[in-house]
């Protein structure tokens, strides 16, 4: 397992999520505060129904890649999860989201996720990642700014924002 030390100096682990890991899930959706799942969902969303959590943890790891990540010190206490979900119509594009467990948030986390997606993203064709997020979340902007510089596409509709990046950025 690789391990990577976040700002606080905390040592967290990175592995693929697995079909087994659905009462993990369940119970880090469980410990998110109403306003992450706010913006993760873009809605409120205080759980995740069976069919969801079966969605989000039976990926093939081609063509919806999930990754998680894990104090170093317990393996099975899930503290954030990266995925894209390849566009059907469009191979060279996927969306992608991120939720980080609010203890861990701002220690950079989110970033280690996203650059190891694409990288995942990348390998597997994918050239460019979209997202949809609250227009006042200036975390997730500052990310994709981060990874790429810019923004390929922008879009606003209302409380809303639609964001294309190039992933070769």
């Amino acid at each position: 397992m690789e391990y990577v030390h976040l700002r606080s100096g905390r040592k967290v682990a990175f592995r693929p999520i697995r079909a087994d890991d659905i009462g993990r899930l369940e119970a880090a959706h469980g410990r998110l505060s109403p306003a992450t799942r706010y913006q993760r969902f873009l809605a409120a969303k205080p759980r995740l129904t069976a069919d969801e959590l079966r969605y989000l943890t039976d990926v093939d790891q081609r063509h919806h890649v999930a990754l998680i990540a894990t104090p170093a010190e317990d393996h099975e206490l899930i503290i954030a999860v990266g995925r894209f979900v390849r566009d059907q119509e469009d191979p060279a594009a996927a969306e992608f989201a991120i939720v980080v467990g609010d203890p861990y948030q701002g220690e950079g986390l989110a970033t280690e996720l996203l650059r190891r997606l694409a990288d995942a993203a990348l390998e597997r064709g994918v050239a460019r990642f979209t997202a949809t997020a609250l227009a006042d979340n200036e975390p997730v902007h500052r990310l994709l700014h981060r990874l790429a510089g810019q923004f390929a596409e922008h879009r606003r509709s209302g409380s809303v924002d639609e964001l294309t990046i190039d992933l070769a950025a």
